[in-house]
């Protein structure tokens, strides 16, 4: 079975956002590791060259892929900054109605930058994720 290519790395987290080179987005991107943080309880980790995660979650699929996944994450791209949650599809579409300017594809949320959403929603998103997993996670 193929290796997963999204893996928690010994990258700086700090180092990566510092080199960001679009002022607002790097601002934007410490907000958020802040707001996840405090929400998860966890510290932000690197996975992979450019997500940023927080906590833990082992899956296994029925088809016997498995591994290790962040709990919440995202990653502050050149287009816009991608939020990975998951959660209860009516209850994420609901709180995506309120959330402010934004695009979704499959689980992804895609916004430009933090002034255009409610930070309200965004933090009530990334609680919905973390009490949706079932299973324990681990910082």
């Amino acid at each position: 079975m193929a290796k997963n290519k999204t893996t928690e790395t010994t990258i700086s987290v700090t180092g990566y956002v510092n080199a960001i080179d679009d002022q607002v987005k790097r601002e934007d991107s410490f907000k958020i590791i802040e707001l996840m943080k405090s929400v998860s309880g966890c510290e932000a980790k690197m996975w992979g060259p450019s997500i940023i995660g927080f906590g833990t979650h082992h899956y296994k699929y029925e088809s016997g892929r498995e591994g290790d996944m962040p709990i919440v994450a995202f990653s502050p791209r050149k287009p816009a900054i991608v939020f990975y949650l998951g959660a209860d599809a009516e209850q994420k579409d609901a709180l995506l109605q309120k959330l402010g300017k934004h695009k979704t594809d499959g689980g992804c949320v895609y916004v430009k930058k933090l002034a255009d959403i409610d930070m309200g929603i965004l933090k009530k998103m990334i609680q919905l994720t973390i009490s949706h997993m079932k299973k324990k996670h681990v910082c």
